[in-house]
C-alpha cells in the first residue's frame, strides 16, 4: 500500500513540474482586415509582434463586405478594418463592433490601371476597352466606387450588358488581372497601383465621381472586452499614421 501511494505520490509530482515549467501558451488575436491593407497591417503586426511576443495576431485578409458578413455569421475576430462606410454600418446595426472603437485610419484614391500603350485620355474612353477588371461590387468597396464613377458617366450599365466587365473577388486580384495583362484595365486603389510590375496608371479618376475613400476600424463586441485586442488597437491608433503614409495612402485631417 506504501508503495502505491509513493508511486501515485511520484507520478503527480512530476505531472506538476511538467505544467510549471512548460511555457504559457501565447495568446492569440484575430483580425480582419480590408485586402487593401494587407502590406500595413503586415508591418505593423511584425512590430507589435516584437513588442508583444505573448500574443499571435492572426490576420484575415479579403473583400470588406466579405470580412463583414463572415463576422456577421459568427466568425472569430477581434478587430475588424473597412474600406467603405456601408460595411461598417451594417455591423453597427448588427451590434457586431462596438461603436466606442471607431476609428479612421487613412484615404485612398481610385485609379485605372493598365498596359501603358492604351490610348486613354478620359474615363470616358474606356468604352473602347475590351476587358475591364472591377471588384465585384457587392462585397468589394474597390468595385463600388468604380460603379460609382461609371454609373455617373452613364457608363456601368452599357460595359456589363456589353460583358466587358470582369469581376474580381478583391481589389487585389483586380490589380493581377491588369498586371498580367488579363484585363485591358482595372479599377484599383493608388495603393495598390504601385505594387504593379508592368501594368502603369493610366488614369486617376476624378474624386467628384465617387465617395471618399476612408479605412475604419472597430473592435468586434468580443474583441473590445479583450485586454490583447484592446492592446493591438491603442498600439495602432498611435503608430498607424507613418504607416500608411509609407504605403501611399494619406492621413485623416
Amino acid at each position: 500500500m506504501d508503495i502505491r501511494r509513493r508511486l501515485v505520490c511520484g507520478v503527480f509530482a512530476v505531472f506538476f513540474f511538467v505544467v510549471l515549467e512548460a511555457p504559457l501558451q501565447a495568446a492569440e488575436l484575430r483580425i480582419s482586415v480590408a485586402a487593401s491593407m494587407t502590406d500595413v497591417f503586415k508591418d505593423m503586426i511584425e512590430e507589435f509582434s516584437r513588442k508583444q511576443p505573448d500574443i499571435k495576431v492572426l490576420p484575415n485578409f479579403g473583400s470588406s463586405g466579405g470580412l463583414a458578413k463572415q463576422i456577421y455569421q459568427g466568425a472569430p475576430a477581434d478587430l475588424y478594418v473597412s474600406a467603405n462606410a456601408q460595411w461598417i454600418q451594417y455591423l453597427l446595426d448588427s451590434r457586431k463592433i462596438d461603436h466606442d472603437s471607431l476609428y479612421t485610419l487613412a484615404h485612398n484614391s481610385l485609379v485605372l490601371l493598365g498596359v501603358n500603350n492604351n490610348n486613354i485620355k478620359s474615363l470616358s474612353d474606356i468604352n473602347k476597352m475590351k476587358r475591364i477588371g472591377i471588384g465585384s461590387p457587392g462585397s468589394v468597396p474597390a468595385g463600388q466606387y468604380a460603379r460609382q464613377a461609371l454609373a455617373k458617366l452613364g457608363l456601368y450599365d452599357r460595359l456589363l450588358q456589353a460583358g466587358k466587365l470582369v469581376m474580381a473577388k478583391d481589389v487585389r486580384q483586380a490589380l493581377i488581372y491588369a498586371d498580367r495583362g488579363e484585363t485591358t484595365a482595372s479599377f484599383v486603389y493608388k495603393t495598390d497601383a504601385l505594387l504593379a510590375g508592368n501594368a502603369v496608371i493610366l488614369l486617376e479618376v476624378p474624386q467628384h465621381l465617387y465617395s471618399r475613400i476612408s479605412y475604419r476600424m472597430a473592435l468586434t463586441k468580443s474583441g473590445a472586452s479583450k485586454k490583447e485586442a484592446r492592446m493591438f488597437y491603442e498600439f495602432i491608433v498611435a503608430t498607424a499614421a507613418r504607416t500608411v503614409v509609407k504605403y501611399g495612402f494619406s492621413i485623416p485631417d
